[in-house]
């Protein structure tokens, strides 16, 4: 006799959940903050060396610039405050020319996971939500991320423009919607079973495919918190803790491939762990209604130049293929 899904479902997240629970003398935010120091060793291991082979290939001393060191500063400080940083470094990368559009998604998942890795210790720490659902989001998280970073690291230069360009708007719009409070709102559980799980897992695993495009996690993960019914409280653990060990993992695929800019990178990792440390430690809240909707311009602006930008090279690609005898427009 064949059971429904559903029920091998709920019987397994009932075993997963009995086994972590049945630990001996196991704290599983300990465990998972051990993980996390493991996942930062693996990490700076990997960017080093991709610094290291740049370096030797190129000839010149990878150094960060002081645009690039300002640019993780300020970038991670509004991170840290909830403004998101994927978004506004795009806008700051584009509208300075600092970092061809290819290599723009790479050097954003591998220039601001040091920082992500500081606001998970800190927010991991300070603030109280189920281990159990905390750990299953961050791996799922974690394996669309894996999915995800082959996929975009491989891409030609136009469809990482027209990627970007939507992932923007997509940022743009989650940002009108908190500005206008049409987010759902928030619950109290700190806790996820049975069907919300599996939805929360779902989600997270699709916000972690489309992390290494340049999609933010965390406006859309926060959203996906509350429509489950969570305390609002409880998405910083979750979004930062699934960034902090999915962006790694994404960090190394770009890595391997060379899709990033070292400079740039150098500059995101330096400029953001100070600028998390302030913002968490010494500023820890201030008004931020007035920057949300100028962070919204920008990004439109972005979004907007990105897909005209990838429509006229896609134009002239094709005007030189007919003016060689290629194609007939």
């Amino acid at each position: 006799m064949l059971y429904p899904l559903r029920y091998w479902y709920d019987r397994l997240c009932r075993h997963a959940s009995h086994a972590f629970e049945s630990m001996p003398n196991v704290d599983l935010k300990t465990l998972l903050l051990g993980a996390l120091a493991l996942t930062t060793i693996f990490y700076m291991v990997i960017v080093i060396r991709g610094l290291r082979k740049t370096a030797a290939e190129t000839g010149e001393r990878v150094a960060p610039t002081p645009g690039g060191l300002l640019t993780g500063f300020v970038t991670n400080f509004f991170d840290t405050l909830g403004i998101g940083s994927f978004a506004t470094t795009t806008a700051i990368f584009r509208q300075w020319s600092m970092v061809p559009d290819e290599k723009i998604p790479g050097t954003l998942n591998i220039g601001h996971t040091l920082a992500t890795i500081a606001q998970a210790y800190i927010f991991t720490t300070i603030v109280p939500v189920d281990s159990v659902t905390l750990v299953l989001m961050i791996v799922a998280a974690v394996l669309g991320s894996w999915l995800g970073a082959g996929v975009v690291s491989g891409w030609p230069r136009r469809n990482v423009q027209i990627g970007m360009g939507i992932a923007l708007l997509v940022f743009a719009t989650t940002a009108v919607m908190t500005q206008l409070s049409l987010n759902p709102i928030a619950g109290t559980a700190l806790k996820l079973e049975g069907g919300k799980l599996a939805i929360g897992l779902v989600g997270n695993f699709a916000l972690g495919a489309l992390m290494p495009l340049g999609i933010g996690l965390y406006g859309p993960c926060m959203i996906l918190i509350y429509m489950l019914g969570m305390d609002a409280k409880a998405a910083f653990p979750i979004m930062m803790g699934s960034c902090a060990f999915l962006m790694p993992v994404a960090s190394a695929r770009f890595v391997r491939l060379g899709a990033f800019d070292a400079r740039a990178v150098v500059g995101l990792m330096v400029g953001g762990v100070p600028a998390v440390l302030i913002a968490a430690f010494i500023v820890k809240s201030m008004p931020l209604g007035a920057v949300r909707w100028l962070v919204v311009v920008v990004v439109v602006y972005t979004a907007v130049t990105l897909l005209r930008t990838a429509m006229s090279e896609r134009r002239a690609s094709l005007v030189a293929k007919e003016a060689a005898g290629g194609v007939t427009l």
